[in-house]
């Protein structure tokens, strides 16, 4: 997230579940200068279905999804960095629409 805001990415803002890492990420954020600059929120993405349907429907093209640790299972990435717990994707919504159309990766959500 801290990332995605130096790249000028509007607003910045990360969900974690773990209360923990999420107090750690509030930390480094402030850490870095970034506190009221980004925001993270505690919320289980996961546990809400039609979260991958709300991204299609609701962000452009230009739109990129990044995930850490658990990919969207029905998507094909753009591109993928890391491994292990430090694995993430990166999916552009552009190509993520395109693939639905053709029938390429899977359901579109």
């Amino acid at each position: 997230v801290l990332e995605a805001y130096k790249q000028g990415l509007r607003p910045a803002v990360g969900y974690e579940l773990n209360p923990w890492l999420l107090g750690l990420s509030n930390y480094r954020a402030w850490k870095a200068g970034y506190r009221g600059k980004v925001s993270f929120l505690r919320k289980d993405l996961w546990k809400k279905p039609p979260l991958a349907a709300k991204l299609l429907a609701e962000l452009p093209d230009e739109a990129r999804v990044v995930a850490g640790r658990f990919p969207f299972p029905s998507w094909t990435p753009t591109s993928t960095l890391g491994r292990g717990l430090e694995q993430v994707w990166a999916y552009d919504m552009k190509e993520v629409r395109r693939a639905a159309r053709s029938g390429e990766g899977g359901s579109p959500v």
